[in-house]
């Protein structure tokens, strides 16, 4: 399952190695919402690591995650496994160029519509 999300980074964690061939890396973005604001924290697995190094915290970003659940001794666990980070302003620059492109673009009818026209209106 793949999900997004965009807020403020909060907190970077450094790399934990926690084996000799795993390492995981967290960091917890604030995510506005209509009242309060949500601390959430994310996790980096192996290669991934290395993703949140090029930003700092304070930095507005989007972060594309799965959703990983499993069960230990009768106990559940939950993570956020980050996949991908982005700067949000850059994406939502795309959104902007993209939607000044499509309004630019000339709105034409089509004709067929116009001459289905029926004129027989009940009031």
């Amino acid at each position: 399952m793949a999900y997004k999300a965009t807020g403020r980074l909060h907190k970077i964690f450094d790399t934990e190695q926690k084996s000799a061939s795993f390492s995981v890396r967290d960091f917890v973005i604030e995510v506005a919402d209509e009242k309060f604001p949500q601390m959430v924290k994310f996790q980096l697995t192996q290669d991934k690591c290395a993703l949140v190094d090029d930003y700092a915290e304070g930095d507005q970003i989007s972060v594309d995650f799965d959703l990983r659940g499993r069960e230990w001794n009768d106990k559940y666990f939950t993570n956020l496994n980050a996949w991908r980070i982005g700067r949000a302003d850059a994406q939502s620059g795309d959104t902007q160029e993209r939607a000044a492109a499509e309004a630019a673009a000339p709105v034409s009818a089509p004709v067929a519509a116009l001459d289905d026209f029926d004129d027989d209106i009940p009031f």
